[in-house]
């Protein structure tokens, strides 16, 4: 094992915070039960937060961001895990208050490692990352509430975005009459290489005046937009459909009655991939390995850059300006 590395590094001295590629060595690294060696990492919005003063994401610096990471690893204390083992490690503290995937080595705690399943390969686990992981809790999430394909359309928001994307694919691979809602004229095609069957914009899904029960037309959504968004979604969803937010993008005020609950049936389901049950994650993942898994992945979904070009990425994902799910070869 190397005892030099390389990692992205933000530091902040006053107001003014720095990004760039450093060497580190293994005693930089905090305590933790497993060490590993990182073969790829990806882009969230989270990590672009941590890139500038007032992400409010990290408080303490220097950092290593970046919440997502699959690779080998190299030391544990812990018996679950040996050397040369293939683990996945998204969420909890990672890129928050522990260094994160933007390394060529991390350590963690093992309680928030997931072997990696049979049936998908490192980088396919980054073009998944959070926010693939996200897509497909929504989806199991609706399928547990009884939304099947035969009951009619499903609505996908933010359709370019991470969560978006994958949720797209996911849903049009297990059978789905998907809807992907976009403010992109530009990406009706990429969107349709997905498996959207219609590609509407914005406007469709939000009227100008979002009436407390609408027409029915929604038989599920998976939404990572919020705020008028999902009340406009919920006023238009099918009776006894189910709505899997995720996201707050459009807002953390949702203006709704709750008219689509008691006169429809609908059921509203938050998706927290954060500190989901380990049982529950690790069935996620294994389904992201086989069925859910769409052809789509790398070919469209996942784009790869270095670590080098990490810096330019952080600052597009925050602009808006990223489609689909960018990994980090490290």
């Amino acid at each position: 094992m190397e005892n030099q590395f390389k990692a992205l590094v933000v530091d902040k001295l006053d107001n003014n915070v720095s990004v760039g590629v450093k060497d580190l060595t293994l005693n930089d690294l905090q305590e933790g039960d497993v060490t590993i060696k990182v073969a790829y990492s990806s882009v969230n919005y989270k990590d672009g937060l941590a890139s500038i003063p007032d992400g409010k994401i990290i408080s303490s610096y220097p950092f290593i961001p970046g919440i997502d990471l699959a690779g080998t690893v190299v030391s544990s204390s812990d018996k679950r895990y040996k050397e040369g083992d293939e683990v996945i490690a998204t969420s909890y503290e990672i890129g928050i208050t522990y260094f994160g995937g933007f390394s060529e080595y991390a350590r963690l705690k093992a309680d928030w490692l997931v072997p990696l399943p049979e049936g998908l390969t490192l980088k396919e686990a980054m073009a998944y990352g959070t926010a693939g992981f996200t897509a497909a809790l929504s989806v199991q999430k609706l399928q547990e509430s009884g939304v099947t394909p035969e009951q009619g359309e499903v609505l996908v928001t933010g359709s370019t975005g991470g969560v978006g994307s994958l949720a797209v694919a996911i849903l049009s691979k297990l059978g789905y009459e998907v809807v992907a809602s976009t403010g992109k004229e530009s990406e009706h095609d990429y969107l349709r290489r997905l498996g959207a069957k219609a590609v509407i914009s914005r406007e469709e899904v939000i009227p100008e005046k979002i009436r407390p029960l609408g027409k029915q037309r929604w038989a599920g959504a998976v939404d990572p937009v919020g705020g008028k968004t999902l009340a406009a979604i919920l006023s238009n969803t099918k009776y006894g459909g189910s709505v899997a937010v995720s996201g707050l993008t459009g807002g953390g005020n949702v203006m709704t009655t709750v008219f689509p609950f008691i006169l429809r049936g609908v059921s509203l389901i938050g998706i927290d991939s954060a500190y989901c049950p380990m049982n529950i994650r690790k069935s996620v993942w294994k389904r992201m390995a086989n069925e859910m898994k769409p052809e789509t992945l790398l070919s469209d979904i996942g784009q790869e850059i270095t670590l080098e070009e990490l810096p330019n990425k952080l600052n597009d994902i925050l602009k808006g300006q990223l489609r689909g799910r960018t990994v980090v070869r490290v």
